[in-house]
C-alpha cells in the first residue's frame, strides 16, 4: 500500500473539488492508488446524482457566448435546486465549463455529453443539491443576435440569412423573451399542438350550443389567431411604442429568420 500523505490528499482534493476527508478515504479504500481513488470519487458522484435526480431543478443558469463577427453563437441552461447554489462560484464556473463544450459541439441541439455529464456530477458532488443539464444548442448564420437578462435566467439568440442592424436584432431577441414564440413561421407550429386546440375550439363551441357543422367553420378563424400569437413572424412587436403596432415580418425587409432559441429557468 502507498503512503497516503497530507500532500497527496490535499493534491487530490485540489484537482477534483472533493473535500479531503472524501478523497482521504477513497486513497484508504484504493490502497493509495491515486488514479483508481479518483475513479472511485468519479463513481461516488454518480452514485450521489442518482440518489438526488428526484430532487426537483427548478433554479439555475442561463449562459451564452456569441462570436465577435457574431456569425457563431451558443447558449446553455443548467439547472440546480436553490437559488442559492446558481449564485454559487462553484456552479457558474461548471456552468462556463458546460458553454465551453457546447461552443465545441456541432451546430444544432446539443444535448448532454459523457463529459457534460461528468463535470457537472463532479460539482454535485462538492455542492450536494441535485444538478440537470436542460438545454444546449449552438448557431451558425449570417448574423446571430443575443438577449441575456441581467440575473442570467432568462437567455435568447436568433439567427438571419443577412444583415439586420444591431438594434433590431437586440429588439426581436427582447421580444422572443417576453412572447415566448413556439415555432419561427405558422408551418413551425407542431401538427399534434394544432390538433389539440381545434379540438379545444370545436368542444368550447357546441358545448355553447352550436351545432358541430357551424363549430367546425368557427375553427379557421380561431386557428389563425392561435398561430398569430403563437409564430414568431405573426406577432405584433412588444416594442409597439418604438415600430408602431406592426407584425415581427414587417420589420425584416428581405432577412429571413432561420431560427431562434429562449432559454428561460
Amino acid at each position: 500500500m502507498a503512503e497516503i500523505t497530507a500532500s497527496v490528499v490535499k493534491a487530490l482534493s485540489e484537482e477534483t473539488g472533493i473535500g479531503m476527508m472524501e478523497c482521504k478515504k477513497a486513497l484508504q479504500e484504493t490502497n493509495g492508488d491515486v488514479e483508481a481513488a479518483r475513479t472511485l470519487l468519479r463513481k461516488q458522484g454518480a452514485n450521489v446524482a442518482g440518489a438526488k435526480a428526484s430532487r426537483t431543478t427548478k433554479e439555475g443558469l442561463v449562459m451564452l457566448k456569441v462570436a465577435d463577427d457574431r456569425k457563431t453563437a451558443a447558449m446553455v441552461e443548467i439547472r440546480c435546486e436553490t437559488d442559492f447554489c446558481s449564485r454559487n462560484d462553484e456552479f457558474r464556473g461548471m456552468v462556463a465549463d458546460e458553454l465551453a463544450m457546447v461552443w465545441a459541439a456541432p451546430v444544432g441541439k446539443v444535448d448532454a455529453t459523457p463529459a457534460m455529464t461528468e463535470r457537472l456530477q463532479a460539482t454535485l458532488a462538492k455542492i450536494g443539491e441535485n444538478m440537470s443539464f436542460g438545454s444546449g444548442v449552438k448557431m451558425q448564420a449570417a448574423k446571430i443576435g443575443s438577449y441575456l437578462h441581467h440575473t442570467n435566467k432568462v437567455g435568447v439568440l436568433i439567427a438571419v440569412d443577412s444583415e439586420l442592424s444591431d438594434d433590431l436584432l437586440a429588439d426581436l431577441c427582447m421580444h422572443i423573451a417576453f412572447a415566448d414564440p413556439m415555432g419561427v413561421t405558422p408551418d413551425d407550429i407542431p401538427a399534434d399542438v394544432v390538433a389539440k386546440e381545434k379540438e379545444f375550439v370545436i368542444e368550447q363551441a357546441m358545448s355553447s350550443g352550436k351545432p358541430k357543422d357551424i363549430a367546425e367553420k368557427m375553427v379557421a378563424g380561431r386557428i389563425r389567431k392561435f398561430l398569430e400569437e403563437r409564430a414568431l413572424t405573426e406577432q405584433l412587436i412588444a416594442r409597439e411604442d418604438k415600430y408602431g403596432k406592426k407584425q415581427v415580418k414587417e420589420l425584416l425587409g428581405s432577412a429571413k429568420i432561420l431560427s431562434f432559441a429562449r432559454f428561460a429557468i
